[in-house]
């Protein structure tokens, strides 16, 4: 039977009154299709050219949201005006890198068996070298692989990754990499410690035949790590973090690594067993005559970014002082000389998503509406490097983090999650195939299992726009979890979702565009996220955040 063009069919008629539903949150009204749309044809035009961290066009964003925030009259919460700017550092090679191990020949320069790692300090060094398991300390699960050993003065050999990586029960949050893992963590460790220099080897338990790299293969390893002409996107941390490491870091072969250890009559292999049999770390392991020399030679270069926040301040004298965060971030992944990377769902949905959140208050607020707590609207800068903008604000906040209710981040709020029959890849890697179709209704909510409390408050205030809510991710391959901006707050302790409606083949790609969005849906979660940010801002009580390693796992 052909449709009649004059009548909409009962689902269509559904899902308008959905779009226009509200909750008991005033100001939901104003959070529209029509709005949300317009403001991301702007946000993500090829005229923005993909908003790269460092360019005018990110610039340009940034400006165009907080002239919208000041239009609104909101107050401005960044330390200039609506700006909240931090310096992060990308990294060239020097000369002059040499590293030399006793009984492994003489000096070597970079690709031979070795390469300086990006945040190494330009210093040299020389000492006895001690084995720290995987070098990683994390107090809140009563781990330390230096267990109060002197590493002063000494060059400490440890493990790249982390302990259980393949274990969905690891108390290092399961299948998701943890922070204590990253290597530059590892370096501020033990610059902290008060060690000569750290030295980095990729060994696992069950090495494959290839693990130990050919001085080929160190060649291409270095030329990757440091190549000839700048990358296009480059490599960054923030300034903050690489201030703390004064000390030489160096990834080094097995080979070499091995030369290193045969004083400790073990093997590398045997002494990585023993890391990861490790139950609160391993203590050192004193490598008898090892000895190494270490000249590191690393350029760091500052570029700057900016986090755009604005507030409404609370109404309760003493509520007012605690904070709900509602976020998303505005960077994405520039343009090259074919393509523009418009990045409309990543994440210009998340990002319009927050302004029109911010509007629905401001407008509350001029009808006498005021929440009880303080609502802080924030998109963030660098989320893609991987967010550090928002790993800079838990350094420096607006409100101190004890003070922070909830962080609800809005990324890819606009299309349905889609994942290619062949698995799509690495971009997908741990997700199982499933079609837009199946999740036309589907919203993620990322970070749950660590606030159930949180999750609850969403799941109650969902009934009027009858979204499907998926508690799942947090334990996956895929890393989701710390793939946006909730996951700083969740390490330290503030209770974090992601409101996500997940990836698809556009995801990262050229065809990132305005109009494949689903407004309707996205209208939808908007005014959820609304609706559960008002709640949170005006409850007597507060979430409570799980402890990791005791968290149930989804």
């Amino acid at each position: 039977m052909r449709r009649s063009p004059l009548l909409p069919t009962l689902p269509a008629l559904v899902l308008a009154f959905l779009a226009c539903a509200d909750s008991g949150a005033p100001g939901s009204a104003s959070i529209t299709q029509d709005a949300l749309s317009a403001d991301l044809h702007a946000l993500a035009a090829d005229s923005m050219r993909g908003r790269l961290v460092g360019t005018p066009e990110n610039a340009e964003a940034g400006n165009w949201i907080a002239s919208r925030f000041e239009s609104l009259g909101l107050v401005p919460a960044g330390d200039d005006g609506y700006v909240q700017q931090f310096d992060m550092n990308w990294f060239s090679l020097g000369a002059g890198n040499s590293l030399t191990i006793a009984g492994a020949g003489g000096a070597r320069e970079p690709g031979n068996g070795w390469t300086p790692a990006n945040f190494a300090a330009s210093t040299s060094t020389s000492g006895p070298v001690v084995y720290a398991g995987y070098g990683m300390v994390a107090p809140d699960l009563g781990w330390d692989d230096y267990q109060g050993g002197d590493v002063r003065g000494k060059v400490v050999l440890v493990l790249d990754g982390e302990p259980g990586a393949a274990d969905p029960a690891s108390p290092f949050d399961g299948l998701v990499t943890s922070e204590s893992g990253r290597s530059w963590r590892k370096a501020v460790t033990a610059s902290r410690n008060g060690a000569a220099a750290i030295l980095f080897v990729r060994q696992n338990p069950n090495p494959s035949p290839d693990a130990t790299a050919s001085s080929d293969a160190w060649e291409r390893i270095n030329t990757a790590a440091w190549p000839a002409q700048p990358r296009r996107i480059e490599r960054l941390l923030l300034a903050d973090w690489v201030n703390e490491i004064t000390i030489p870091a160096a990834e080094i072969s097995v080979e070499l690594a091995d030369a290193l250890v045969k004083g400790s009559g073990r093997t590398l292999a045997e002494l990585s067993e023993a890391a990861e049999r490790a139950q609160h770390g391993l203590g050192l392991v004193d490598l008898k005559g090892a000895q190494a020399s270490l000249t590191t030679a690393v350029d760091r270069h500052v570029m700057a970014g900016r986090n755009i926040m604005a507030m409404i301040e609370g109404s309760d004298s003493t509520l007012r002082n605690e904070v709900v965060i509602v976020s998303g971030h505005h960077d994405h992944e520039g343009a090259d000389s074919v393509d523009v990377f418009n990045g409309a769902d990543d994440n210009g949905s998340g990002v319009v998503g927050v302004m029109a959140v911010a509007r629905a208050y401001a407008q509350a607020a001029k009808d006498g509406h005021r929440p009880r707590r303080s609502v802080l609207f924030v998109s963030w800068d660098a989320e893609e490097r991987p967010e550090l903008g928002s790993w800079f604000y838990t350094l420096h906040p607006r409100f101190p983090l004890q003070q922070t209710v909830a962080v609800l981040n809005m990324d890819m709020i606009g299309r349905n999650e889609e994942v290619p029959a062949d698995g799509g890849g690495g971009r997908f890697r741990g997700l199982e195939p499933q079609t837009a179709e199946s999740n036309s209704n589907a919203l993620n909510i990322i970070g749950s299992s660590r606030t159930p409390d949180l999750a609850s408050t969403i799941v109650a205030e969902n009934k009027p726009f009858d979204l499907t809510i998926r508690l799942r991710y947090d334990n996956n391959e895929s890393g989701l979890l710390r793939r946006s901006d909730q996951w700083p707050f969740l390490n330290n302790d503030v209770p974090a979702v992601w409101f996500f409606t997940g990836l698809h083949p556009d995801y990262h790609r050229a065809g990132d565009d305005a109009d494949r969005i689903n407004y309707e849906k996205m209208t939808r979660v908007v005014k959820l996220l609304h609706a559960a940010s008002w709640t949170l801002a005006n409850a007597d009580g507060r979430p409570a955040i799980e402890p990791r390693g005791s968290r149930p796992r989804m």
